[in-house]
């Protein structure tokens, strides 16, 4: 499965939940909205915490979702790395394991 199949479940996932519990899925894109949006913290440096976070939880699908809209926010190739680095740091072998999706991410999403 590719990273972009990935994002395609996570859409569907989302139109699921909205048409089945449409008041919590509005809720949370609420909730994810106000998180993303506002606040002092710059959105590349809450899309790097969000990533390492998905490599330290073994999330497939938030790996891929976060190293796309890091790389869309403005992250290059070897900060996302880095940050995968400090992942790593604190998650382990597991956590290491899982940069194989990273890696995929990057050359799938690459603007370049």
């Amino acid at each position: 499965m590719t990273q972009h199949d990935e994002l395609c479940k996570i859409d569907q996932l989302f139109s699921y939940l909205g048409e089945n519990t449409p008041k919590q899925a509005a809720a949370f894109s609420e909730l994810m909205n106000a998180i993303e949006t506002t606040g002092k913290v710059p959105a590349t440096t809450k899309e790097a915490v969000a990533l390492g976070i998905a490599i330290t939880s073994q999330c497939k699908g938030c790996i891929a979702f976060h190293t796309k809209k890091a790389l869309d926010c403005g992250l290059s190739p070897e900060e996302i790395l880095e940050v995968a680095w400090v992942a790593v740091l604190m998650g382990g072998g597991p956590a290491l394991v899982h940069l194989s999706h990273v890696k995929e991410a990057l050359e799938e999403f690459s603007h370049g």
